[in-house]
């Protein structure tokens, strides 16, 4: 799977990484943390965003970043990162696109998890 640049959605040097630190079953179970994590940074980032909490906003972006980067979602990290650093959206679309990207890297790190 690429993303719209033509970028892996998963970085597997960036993978192989947390593999070779963690084994094979703990990075197993780092990914199953990170997929029941994701949806409820989500949550948090749209909440904050509809309350206009920056502060807020931007704590649940750099989660997302740090989390995705781990785990060699790269492009999911970039997203996150530019929210964090950047003013509050003026509309959802940008948090629309960071869920379509959270989904696309999911099923990728589920597909590796389980391989």
């Amino acid at each position: 799977m690429h993303d719209d640049t033509g970028q892996p959605t998963i970085d597997l040097a960036t993978y192989g990484e947390l593999l070779a630190t963690t084994g094979d079953d703990f990075a197993k179970e780092l990914v199953g943390t990170f997929l029941e994590e994701a949806p409820v940074m989500l949550a948090e980032l749209r909440a904050a965003h509809a309350a206009g909490h920056a502060d807020a906003f931007r704590r649940a972006a750099h989660s997302l970043k740090s989390n995705s980067h781990t785990f060699g979602a790269l492009t999911l990290a970039a997203m996150a990162r530019a929210l964090e650093l950047n003013p509050l959206p003026t509309d959802a679309s940008a948090l629309d696109a960071l869920a379509y990207e959270y989904a696309r890297a999911a099923a990728a790190l589920a597909e590796l998890r389980d391989a």
